[in-house]
């Protein structure tokens, strides 16, 4: 686990892969919660912003089944620029991100940094993110992170026929990064964690490649730190771990702020205990937390849990 004085903290205030509007002030939400009640989280750290270009989100994306990818691959490329700069201070990146899409420029970045290491992804996530546009139902880009982590190469249907332009887009992100490192990760080396809204291309995925993964409940049947326990086992042979925290696997009850709530999540305790236990492991190389949205909170209360759970763990 990183020491306390190692981490760097880096906002991502993009929100162009959601569906939903405010997301992209989910980052500075966590801070301004932070200074509010005079934390020490925000003043503790240095911290870096990326580029958001959320003001392309007033237009209409031409791009039907990858939404505003054009812009996303120019966020992403600021984020591996980002990220590396801080993994080349060899400093521990903690990640307030807007949207699940901006994981592709953090796990590129570690990967571009780390290119002999082998790279395992812990995902906590209500959603599998394993749609790309020859899947996707809605065509925004937060549902596609692992699929274009993964290589795109383990596509199991395809229902949509995507146009040129988007396909040369997504190729672009595929191979995230200068050394063009293509796939980021394998599916042996992913971990999910109490993931329970999929569709039917996303679970034929996990199946065909027997990824390892919790539902409900699994996670209701055993002790949280088992399955932190079982998480890290199962990923032994991994040189680094990445942690990607997504605030929908919490239950609604404690998740009002976030744009995708699917019920039967993670209680806040749950949470804490599992990123504590899987903090504690010297192979995390980094911490994500994603897909805040104030424009749908009420008082700012999701911001308020991440930093509950922050509290706890770092």
């Amino acid at each position: 686990m990183a020491k306390r004085d190692h981490y760097h903290i880096i906002l991502i205030p993009s929100e162009l892969g959601c569906g939903t509007r405010g997301a992209g002030l989910g980052p500075e939400a966590i801070m301004l919660a932070d200074i509010q009640r005079k934390g020490s989280i925000f003043n503790s750290y240095p911290v870096n912003r990326t580029l958001s270009l959320n003001g392309n989100l007033a237009f209409e994306s031409k791009y039907k089944y990858a939404r505003h990818i054009d812009s996303i691959v120019k966020v992403t490329d600021s984020i591996i620029h980002n990220v590396e700069e801080v993994l080349n201070k060899e400093k521990f990146p903690l990640i307030f991100s807007g949207d699940h899409s901006n994981a592709i420029g953090s796990i590129s970045a570690v990967k571009n940094h780390f290119p002999v290491k082998r790279l395992g992804v812990i995902w906590i996530d209500a959603h599998g993110d394993l749609h790309s546009p020859f899947t996707t139902p809605s065509g925004n880009v937060h549902g596609m992170p692992l699929a274009a982590l993964l290589g795109d190469v383990y596509r199991s249907e395809t229902i949509n026929q995507p146009d040129e332009e988007t396909l040369q887009y997504w190729k672009a992100l595929l191979h995230s990064g200068n050394k063009k490192i293509h796939p980021k990760i394998e599916p042996d080396d992913v971990v999910f964690i109490d993931i329970r809204d999929l569709e039917k291309p996303e679970w034929k995925d996990i199946r065909d490649n027997k990824m390892k993964h919790y539902v409900p409940e699994d996670v209701k049947s055993k002790p949280i730190e088992q399955i932190a326990s079982e998480s890290l086992e199962y990923l032994k042979d991994c040189d680094l771990i990445y942690i990607s925290f997504d605030v929908d696997s919490l239950d609604p009850s404690v998740s009002e702020g976030t744009g995708t709530k699917v019920p039967n999540g993670l209680s806040l305790k749950g949470a804490k205990n599992l990123l504590v236990h899987l903090m504690q492991s010297p192979k995390i190389v980094a911490l994500e937390i994603t897909e805040v949205n104030p424009l749908i909170d009420h008082k700012n209360e999701m911001a308020k849990t991440v930093l509950e759970i922050l509290d706890y763990i770092l």
